[in-house]
């Protein structure tokens, strides 16, 4: 029987409903930050990627010098476990995690030994096929490893991101298109950025600055197989202002249209439209 309540959450060997607390306030977690996660999604019954995602945790762990307790393996048959209980047709978001307890005797670095792990599913629904946001500049930066633990998708790099978001929706834009440390484009504030020129597709290249994602790849092979060429490779703002076609990929909501950069202005044109298909369709050979 489904379960009715919107969140989910495994933690210490079993499942738990509701959002429960898994931290407390001396954890190395909670007071320097030592999380990292990852997010795949099911909708309409498909979990697509869902092997690859688990598999960045772990490396993000690692990243973050935390000790991966859970193989890949054993963390699918938990999501797997844990979405049998909603509806079929719920939109979830499959979110495992590691943390810290202890640091090391200056209390900075993690133990390896005191990493712990959840597993949080939240039913959470997709965004409407015809969804668009909007960018806008922002003077805040994507770090470098020098800086940030840029090779991990870790809660700690968020900050940042909000501080992205809140400046440009204070000008009422949607989303913040964002520079690396050379000032080149490097992504949004949430998601990978492509934009469309002539008919061939572009995407900054990576370049250790952000998280180039499982969606995005999952895009790049899509076109790529379909025939379209693809660029990888160093943007400017100025290409962004030429575009003919922009969208964002994430794994929130997978393909969501730019209409608008500053003041250029786009149409959701038929790259971005045939992308979000060729998606669904490879997404639809997915199962459980």
């Amino acid at each position: 029987m489904a379960q009715s309540s919107q969140i989910r959450t495994w933690f210490e060997g079993r499942w738990r409903d509701g959002d429960v607390a898994i931290m407390k306030a001396a954890d190395h977690g909670a007071w320097l930050g030592s999380t990292v996660f990852d997010g795949a999604r099911m909708f309409s019954g498909l979990v697509p990627d869902l092997e690859a995602h688990c598999a960045r945790v772990n490396r993000s762990a690692e990243a973050m010098m935390l000790k991966p307790t859970v193989t890949v393996d054993e963390m699918m048959e938990i999501a797997r476990e844990g979405l049998k209980t909603f509806d079929a047709e719920t939109a979830v978001y499959i979110r495992p995690m590691y943390w810290a307890v202890d640091g090391n005797d200056t209390a900075i670095v993690p133990l390896e030994e005191s990493t712990r792990f959840a597993l949080c599913l939240e039913a959470i629904p997709m965004a409407p096929p015809d969804a668009a946001t909007t960018l806008a500049m922002t003077r805040f930066r994507r770090p470098v490893l020098e800086s940030s633990v840029v090779d991990a998708k870790a809660g700690c790099l968020y900050p940042n991101n909000a501080r992205m978001i809140a400046e440009v929706r204070a000008r009422g834009f949607g989303n913040a298109l964002v520079a690396d440390a050379m000032g080149n484009v490097a992504e949004s504030a949430t998601s990978n950025v492509f934009m469309i020129k002539d008919g061939e597709v572009f995407t900054p290249i990576p370049n250790g600055t952000f998280l180039a994602g499982i969606t995005r790849a999952r895009h790049i092979a899509n076109m790529r197989s379909d025939g379209m060429t693809v660029h990888e490779t160093v943007m400017s703002f100025e290409d962004f202002h030429g575009a003919d076609e922009v969208f964002l990929s994430g794994n929130m909501s997978k393909v969501t249209a730019v209409k608008a950069f500053e003041d250029t202005q786009y149409q959701a044109g038929p790259v971005t439209r045939k992308v979000r298909e060729m998606y669904w369709d490879w997404a639809a050979s997915q199962r459980l």
